[in-house]
């Protein structure tokens, strides 16, 4: 049997190391988010509110270990493991 999977897909707008901070939009399934990563303190806030549970951990991952291979106006995608 295989497993639920949902492919978010990942817009960087913005990136700061000075600041310490990326900017973007992630799509997965029908929801759509925008977030900040203060990747120097490891925050990942994401608006809205309405699925933010979902995506929270998969994002951050994603974050944490491509942080420095991301660069502004690049689209990205990773494989969630549950269906959106």
């Amino acid at each position: 049997m295989s497993r639920p999977e949902t492919v978010a897909h990942i817009c960087i707008h913005r990136h700061s190391w000075f600041e310490g901070q990326m900017n973007g939009q992630v799509r997965a399934s029908q929801f759509e988010w925008q977030f900040t990563w203060w990747f120097r303190r490891g925050s990942l806030v994401i608006e809205p509110a309405l699925g933010r549970a979902l995506i929270q951990e998969p994002l951050g991952r994603f974050l944490e270990q491509h942080d420095y291979q991301l660069e502004p106006g690049g689209e990205y995608r990773f494989q969630i493991r549950a269906k959106l």
